[in-house]
């Protein structure tokens, strides 16, 4: 049974309720509050994992994210969403959520999430390194350059996993596999969306991207 501190903050009770009740019954050790000035309180005592919906009363769950992630910068965060246009979720994402569920959502989907969000993967070399981008696993730190560029968490295991395997094209199915979870069930959309987000830290606007698309298989972090 998993010990993880979960923080649900989510006003609607007959999606919470349910909710909770599936991850205690998973051995998740499970708080519940329905407002942002109840979920900065009860932050401040640890979690390991928030689930955030961003439609609270009294403050936008956008905002929400922003200040969890100030304060708690190594606290896993999933945003809970109604909301299905693109901009939301990288909004959401921007503002340093780690994953997104758009509801309704299946509850098994949601426990892959979890999991994966908890998972920690084993160390491999503390330091790789592939064009002008270096990788330190072990302090999890990206510098392009001389220039460190900031990654949240899911950007960094995903860059983690192209840069070992530079030069080579990894498939979606292996990212989703190994970044995410073993057993996903989900669109791969949040994939995309990632690669995206690492696109716009990582690249020149005078250069070629760092990571290429090969067309209805995978990705590949080009390696001169």
């Amino acid at each position: 049974m998993s010990e993880a501190r979960l923080l649900v903050v989510e006003d609607d009770e007959p999606i919470a309720r349910p909710l909770c009740d599936t991850l205690r019954a998973h051995g998740y050790d499970v708080t519940w509050v329905t407002s942002a000035n109840d979920a900065f309180v009860s932050a401040e005592a640890g979690v390991d994992l928030v689930l955030l919906d961003l439609g609270l009363p009294d403050l936008d769950g956008v905002e929400v994210c922003r200040r969890l992630r100030d304060r708690h910068p190594e606290t896993d965060i999933i945003i809970l969403t109604a909301r299905r246009d693109e901009v939301d979720v990288v909004l959401g994402l921007d503002a340093g959520a780690d994953d997104y569920l758009v509801k309704p959502f299946r509850l098994h989907e949601l426990l892959a999430r979890v999991r994966a969000r908890l998972r920690r993967q084993p160390a491999e070399a503390d330091v790789i390194t592939a064009d002008d981008v270096t990788v330190d696993t072990a302090a999890r730190r990206v510098t392009v350059g001389s220039s460190e560029v900031e990654l949240r968490p899911k950007e960094f295991d995903l860059l983690v996993l192209l840069v070992r395997e530079a030069g080579r094209v990894v498939t979606r199915e292996r990212i989703m596999s190994e970044v995410w979870d073993e057993h996903w069930f989900g669109s791969t959309k949040t994939l995309d969306i990632h690669v995206w987000a690492l696109r716009r830290k990582l690249d020149r606007p005078d250069a070629a991207s760092h990571i290429s698309t090969a067309r209805g298989v995978g990705y590949r972090f080009e390696a001169p």
